[in-house]
């Protein structure tokens, strides 16, 4: 395993934000750390990257103590720190060549810039840029090791949906040529499309660790969501079971999602005149395993 975690422990004075946390992340996969803000992801990350020490517990990387040996980890190593870094008024390109420059692993800075979609903002400043920017020139740092693992901390914070198309294309495809990936959110939906494995944190301890497939059970209900507000009782009694809402226009029947049922609710439906916007079959979401987990909010 690329990065080893064991029995970590971190501390704030009387506050203990990690506890006895266990966990590992293979060569060519992207670990993500999930929980909500508080549950010590970013501080088990500073862990790893070497930036903070822990109380009691250890952390190896690349078969490194990421304190102790950090000379012989830092140039094989990309970080992207949750936010700031660079200078204020520093440029873009500047910066992005300074760093592929210390690295000195055949990164074209251009290049980097480029497949960040940062071409047009090249010449700004650091100060000028949108948050999203911001958050891809750190990635574009993080990158200018050609690492062999990169930490990511809420990586894709205040970055629209283009860019978060260009992170998670990012992202998978360090995965597929084997860097080890280990990404912190709290974005589920995020972590869903770009994990191979996921680790569950809450309130400082890792619930449960595992797979992304793993985690997620079938669904042994129908979700689904219609344009108009359907009689529930109405439909209750045609489906024979309890029909529950689940926010605006959006339902839950405790069915099993299977061919007969489907058929079923779209029958009554399509009977009285509903149209159904959309509808959940297969495994749960990687949220809603979390909540089922965790026994919390995710």
């Amino acid at each position: 395993m690329s990065v080893v975690v064991e029995q970590l422990t971190v501390r704030y004075g009387a506050l203990t934000a990690v506890d006895g946390v266990s966990f590992t992340a293979p060569a060519g996969a992207v670990t993500a750390i999930l929980g909500p803000n508080g549950a010590g992801k970013t501080s088990t990350i500073e862990v790893c990257e070497g930036f903070r020490s822990a109380a009691r517990g250890q952390v190896t990387v690349l078969g490194l103590d990421p304190v102790r040996d950090r000379a012989r980890l830092a140039p094989r190593m990309g970080v992207m720190l949750q936010g700031g870094g660079v200078w204020p008024s520093a440029r873009v390109a500047d910066v992005v060549v300074h760093f592929c420059a210390l690295y000195g692993r055949g990164v074209r800075a251009n290049d980097l810039i480029e497949r960040l979609g940062l071409g047009h903002r090249s010449r700004a400043s650091w100060r000028s840029l949108s948050g999203g920017e911001q958050q891809r020139v750190s990635l574009a740092l993080a990158l200018a090791a050609d690492p062999e693992v990169i930490f990511l901390d809420e990586p894709t914070s205040g970055i629209d949906i283009e860019g978060r198309d260009v992170v998670a294309r990012i992202v998978r495809e360090l995965a597929d040529r084997g860097t080890t990936v280990l990404l912190a959110t709290h974005e589920m939906a995020e972590a869903e499309r770009t994990a191979d494995h996921a680790v569950l944190f809450r309130a400082g301890r890792v619930v449960v660790a595992g797979p992304v497939g793993g985690l997620r059970e079938p669904r042994d209900t129908l979700r689904f969501s219609t344009d108009v507000v359907p009689d529930i009782a109405g439909l209750a009694e045609a489906l024979g079971c309890g029909v529950a809402p689940r926010g605006e226009h959006r339902y839950e029947a405790a069915l099993a999602p299977t061919a007969a049922h489907i058929a079923l609710l779209t029958g009554w439906l399509a009977d009285n005149g509903i149209g159904l916007v959309s509808l959940e079959t297969g495994r749960e979401s990687l949220e809603d395993a979390y909540r089922r987990l965790t026994g919390g909010v995710a």
